[in-house]
């Protein structure tokens, strides 16, 4: 029996795939932490195992399945977070992605798909419908610890001959996104201020712009991406080409609240962007991928999700 592993299986992205994985056929053995992801929202029929990606007991935890991918989605995601406990970022990111790489070579596991972050483009020039062939340039912890883990992906498939898959993830958001976490997810932050306090603060600049990514279409992306086997190193940005302001993330979430919310701006994030959108292209082109979910239908559905979430409390 073949098992797909997937890291962060707890997790908003991790437990979507898990699902879809399940109903397309495949066995799914599931690693988490439990540090921001929810026992509750793992498949059942996942195996699961409670643990760091990077933990040394992981691999013997490991060692009973046989794989044929791994998709390694755990990780500390929040930029404000990495500034402060950067080490903690280094562990989580970088360390858990060298030890899974380490552990695919050793078992010949030719697959591995790895979920990076848009945030390793940094400051460019011109941020709209960024190209992946651009120069990444990061200004976080964060971004560096994603970006570092690219680089040892490409240099695993020039070495070892594994098939990697980078998917740079844009904004990714929908029905199920953690409601408790306000360090990561601009749009179930807001989301979860504007039902829980009637009221939003926003950190920054009301012009500040996203790409956001319908968590459905992101759960496609990972599907498609564990049929690419030949030994080459890809990078996909996981987007829609379709800049969103802050202002217009906040008046569709209102618009569709049934009650006011109030709006103040205050602050601003360390490590963060005025904005920027990625190039759909690439993913169209080679996953023959259709034009995404706009974010208007999707954080409709958000929203009902939410305040149907918050009433069975």
């Amino acid at each position: 029996m073949k098992y797909i592993l997937v890291t962060g299986v707890a997790g908003f992205i991790g437990s979507n795939v898990a699902v879809r994985l399940i109903k397309e056929g495949y066995r799914v053995v599931g690693v988490d932490n439990l540090s921001t992801g929810k026992i509750s929202e793992v498949p059942p029929e996942v195996v699961f195992i409670e643990s760091d990606a990077s933990a040394d007991s992981l691999q013997q935890k490991l060692d009973s399945f046989q794989f044929d991918s791994i998709l390694h989605i755990a990780g500390q995601s929040s930029a404000e977070v990495s500034y402060s406990d950067p080490i903690y970022d280094l562990k989580s990111n970088v360390e858990s992605t060298l030890f899974l790489l380490n552990y695919a070579v050793s078992k010949n596991i030719k697959n591995f798909v790895y979920a990076s972050s848009a945030t390793v483009y940094g400051k460019q020039d011109n941020p709209i419908s960024l190209l992946e062939a651009a120069v990444p340039d990061p200004i976080s912890f964060y971004a560096v610890g994603k970006l570092a883990s690219e680089r040892y992906l490409k240099l695993f498939t020039n070495e070892y001959g594994i098939s990697t898959v980078v998917l740079r993830l844009f904004n990714v958001y929908g029905p199920g996104q953690n409601l408790d976490n306000l360090d990561q997810g601009m749009a179930s932050i807001f989301l979860a201020q504007g039902i829980r306090d009637k009221k939003i603060l926003v950190k920054g600049s009301p012009d500040r712009f996203r790409d956001f990514v319908y968590i459905d279409d992101v759960v496609n992306v990972f599907i498609k991406a564990l049929q690419i086997t030949e030994p080459v190193s890809h990078i996909y940005n996981v987007s829609t080409g379709i800049k969103t302001s802050v202002s217009e993330v906040i008046e569709n979430i209102k618009k569709n609240l049934p009650f006011d919310v109030k709006v103040e701006f205050k602050g601003s994030t360390r490590g963060d962007l005025i904005g920027q959108s990625g190039s759909f292209d690439k993913l169209k082109k080679d996953f023959q991928m259709s034009d995404m979910v706009s974010f208007g239908i999707g954080i409709k559905r958000m929203v009902e999700w939410a305040l149907n979430s918050e009433r069975r409390k």
